[in-house]
């Protein structure tokens, strides 16, 4: 008996009942884009409030007549002229990468010493001791400046750059210490028990397997605290006396004055010289911070 050659009609759809009306699908995106333009909005606001300064920054830097309204100038370099002196500028910025660098290298220096038993060893007062470092990151430091200022008065060091140096570098150690420990975290212990069945000790094993494999979250609180410290008026304005000695985030000040007479123009030049040494170290750094830690071949499945 000859077949009849009919196909069983096609299902409606498979496995979902059947296909969505376009209608329906085109109603669902049309639902999505207006809270992505209210989202879209609210970031370009918040964007132009902190472009706006900057712009008013860069133009307030060429003008002859800056003042707080935003306005294009007629180009002029003569507030670059003024402030490029060594009283102004040369010396200030000098003495706050003195201040900043050093502090830096031994804040990055010790909290990696610091951070290494506590992400390796097991301890009672591990623990404790991380809730005290992260305790002391939530301290105001004008609420401990007053007893600060009186113990260096009392040792004779105020006045001196390397007391202000090792100051920044105690105040900086909490958020530095338990940022490195969570970089440190991420580094496969079994990397380092490699090591040592080699022959390796605690400290070449912190030098030549963990540091290499946690470099760009070391470079993360490089950054950190380096910005952190340049941006900081209070403890240099406290603990150093001398104007020479004066780094530029303090020197900054003089450029203020009552009755409305401060020289905005040679305010904003003087301040986008003194941000050039973050970009730069921004800039300089900015290969390192591209992937992650650089995990890749180090294990093997």
């Amino acid at each position: 008996m000859a077949t009849t050659g009919l196909r069983p009609p096609a299902t409606a759809g498979r496995r979902g009942g059947g296909a969505r009306p376009a209608s329906a699908a085109g109603t669902g995106r049309r639902g999505v884009r207006p809270a992505r333009v209210a989202v879209n909005l609210v970031l370009l606001a918040i964007c132009l409030l902190f472009v706006l300064p900057l712009v008013w920054m860069v133009l307030a830097s060429i003008s002859s007549t800056a003042s707080f309204e935003l306005h294009l100038p007629s180009p002029t370099t003569d507030n670059y002229h003024a402030v490029l002196n060594t009283d102004t500028t040369f010396r200030p910025l000098l003495n706050g990468l003195l201040l900043c660098g050093g502090a830096t290298l031994l804040c990055v220096v010790v909290s990696i010493l610091a951070a290494y038993p506590l992400s390796r060893y097991r301890s009672r007062l591990r623990r404790p001791f991380l809730y005290t470092v992260l305790f002391t990151t939530g301290l105001p430091i004008t609420a401990v400046m007053i007893p600060v200022y009186s113990m260096f008065v009392q040792v004779d060091l105020i006045d001196s750059m390397g007391a202000t140096t090792l100051f920044l570098t105690a105040s900086a150690l909490p958020i530095g210490i338990w940022l490195m420990k969570n970089f440190m975290d991420g580094v496969p212990i079994v990397l380092e028990e490699a090591a040592r069945i080699d022959g390796a000790n605690a400290m070449q094993s912190l030098w030549r397997v963990v540091l290499p494999l946690m470099w760009p979250g070391v470079i993360v609180v490089t950054v950190f605290t380096f910005i952190s410290m340049w941006g900081n008026f209070f403890v240099p304005f406290v603990l150093l006396l001398s104007p020479e000695k004066l780094p530029a985030s303090v020197s900054v000040f003089t450029f203020l004055s009552a009755h409305d007479q401060t020289q905005y123009g040679q305010l904003a030049a003087f301040s986008i010289i003194y941000t050039l040494p973050v970009v730069m170290l921004y800039l300089l750094l900015t290969r390192k911070l591209g992937g992650g830690f650089a995990l890749g071949g180090a294990l093997k499945g």
